[in-house]
């Protein structure tokens, strides 16, 4: 794997800030998470033929050149696709490295890794992380996808009494023997309506001045440190509902307005209370300096690096 980069001088900077308001702090509830994420695309039936077609998402909201995809008929959008014919493909630029897709067991994860081979997709990698199985892909414009299943959270791997994870080759054999002892039925749905989107995985510049956005802004909490080039953040003791990775290396551009890739990213707050909780994240980073926008309920902001997300719709 690739080495850890050393602190620079705006990440120094960074915890300088962090700590001269040290007593201004705000955590994420414990039941917050990764909401929707907002995808711009060259060809929305292309698109849709991937998504719709392959991974079994639904149709949920069509107006115009925007689609909204959820994991069951009249669900919670996942994927939002806005189609900008003629752009430019996604390129190696900061922002999205993927996004995953946590679905409810291995058996489904094996579902998928079948239909997408009968397909003969490009699957870019599979692991095992102790955490759970994974498998990695892009989709028509070059947005990466993770499809995931976790094992029991009473099985997550700990040293010193944090979470290690760590990075395995995916036994493709022992996931596709699920359909062997339980095999696919007519009758059930392309992708399991509890499917939900675990996590978001971004290129950044630096780290330290991420995880002073990611933690001392957001509220996330560090959960793994030390994996080489990346950390990874959560709320409520998750093994990552953020990570964050310099391995574009330095000088990566941003990611261009013109290009296929991410629009932003929900945060998800829970009910009850996710109102208040909103107002109470509004108003801590206004007192830390960052620029937040408002369409109604809406908040939008962005991270050291242009990323944006969205809270409190």
């Amino acid at each position: 794997m690739r080495g850890t980069t050393c602190p620079s001088a705006a990440g120094r900077e960074s915890r300088a800030m962090s700590q001269e308001h040290e007593t201004d702090v705000f955590r994420l509830p414990a039941q917050a998470g990764i909401g929707r994420i907002r995808l711009r695309v060259a060809d929305l039936e292309r698109s849709l033929a991937f998504y719709r077609g392959l991974l079994g998402l639904h149709v949920a909201e069509e107006k115009g050149s925007r689609l909204a995809l959820a994991a069951a008929p009249g669900g919670r959008p996942l994927v939002i696709l806005e189609e900008s014919p003629g752009i430019a493909p996604r390129g190696r630029t900061l922002g999205l490295y993927h996004f995953a897709l946590l679905v409810p067991n291995r058996r489904m994860l094996a579902r998928l890794i079948r239909r997408l081979a009968g397909a003969s997709w490009p699957i870019t990698g599979g692991t095992a992380q102790g955490l759970g199985v994974a498998l990695y892909l892009d989709d028509p414009d070059g947005n990466g996808i993770e499809l995931y299943a976790d094992r029991p959270r009473d099985r997550w791997p700990t040293r010193n009494g944090r979470l290690a994870m760590y990075t395995r080759a995916l036994d493709v054999a022992g996931l596709m023997a699920e359909l062997e002892r339980d095999p696919e039925r007519p009758d059930e749905p392309a992708l399991d309506p509890g499917t939900m989107v675990g996590h978001i995985h971004l290129h950044v510049s630096d780290l330290d001045r991420a995880e002073a956005f990611y933690d001392g802004m957001l509220g996330f909490d560090v959960v793994v440190r030390g994996y080489p080039g990346a950390l990874f953040l959560s709320a409520g003791g998750y093994h990552h509902h953020v990570g964050i990775n310099t391995w574009l290396g330095p000088g990566a551009p941003r990611q261009p307005q013109d290009a296929a890739g991410l629009i932003d990213w929900e945060l998800r707050l829970p009910e009850p209370g996710a109102a208040e909780a909103a107002e109470r994240l509004e108003a801590h980073l206004r007192r830390r300096g960052i620029e937040v926008t408002r369409s109604g309920s809406l908040r939008r902001v962005e991270d050291p690096d242009g990323t944006a997300l969205v809270f409190g719709g």
